[in-house]
């Protein structure tokens, strides 16, 4: 099983169920996910 082929679903799954239970976390949510992605897409392969 690879890790970088599950990490953006599951990471777009838990920000979305953030976003619904507090709408204010929209902004960290996002920048958070966009970090992890861009970090998984330079280190990870």
């Amino acid at each position: 099983m690879n890790l970088t082929t599950h990490i953006g679903p599951v990471a777009a799954l838990v920000a979305g169920v953030l976003i619904l239970l507090m709408p204010r976390l929209l902004n960290f949510i996002v920048a958070i996910y966009l970090i992890v992605i861009g970090a998984v897409g330079l280190f990870g392969r």
